[in-house]
């Protein structure tokens, strides 16, 4: 089944590329709701996910002559979301800590941090839309998106123990809003 939609993909893109622009709205269809979680775990806004999507529609479609197939499309497309929601949070001119020895913190090791959870995914998600935009963004691509800390660190032109520090003050940061906020 897989092959079978890779090579659907490939058969948009081939038409896409000959100026097909029924094609163009099949990959939009296709790939435009998850696109849209993406760009709005990271910017945590309806309305700039929309324009993030959007800007990341046209730089696709525009660079699709460039897309080789060494990855999935959807990957492709996903890293293109990835930089555009970036990039428009950067321009929120977000308070990073800076970046010294000082203010980096080691892994935590701890014990199963789900064990008797009282959380509701619902609960966790409001959590996570009021961490401050830097927290959120780091954790939505470490622990959302997959994004490992070397990519986290050249997506975001830091270190990666300065991705380590941060991924570690976000979850505190989210663990002290889910415990203030207890019903």
């Amino acid at each position: 089944m897989e092959a079978q939609t890779e090579h659907i993909h490939e058969e948009l893109i081939r038409q896409c590329l000959q100026g097909s622009s029924n094609a163009y709205q099949r990959l939009y269809k296709l790939y435009s709701r998850s696109m849209y979680n993406v760009g709005y775990r990271i910017v945590n806004n309806a309305d700039e996910a929309e324009d993030v999507l959007q800007e990341a529609f046209i730089s696709a479609f525009k660079s699709l002559h460039h897309y080789r197939g060494d990855s999935t499309f959807g990957a492709w497309l996903k890293r293109i979301v990835v930089n555009k929601a970036i990039n428009h949070v950067s321009k929120r001119k977000f308070e990073r800590i800076p970046e010294d020895d000082h203010w980096d913190i080691g892994e935590e090791v701890q014990k199963d941090e789900f064990e008797d959870f009282p959380f509701t995914v619902e609960r966790v998600k409001r959590a996570i839309e009021l961490l401050p935009d830097g927290y959120r963004m780091v954790l939505s691509l470490y622990l959302l998106e997959g994004y490992d800390h070397q990519e986290i660190a050249e997506i975001l032109k830091i270190t990666e123990s300065t991705s380590k520090s941060q991924v570690n003050r976000s979850k505190k940061k989210l663990k002290e809003i889910l415990e203030s906020n207890k019903s």
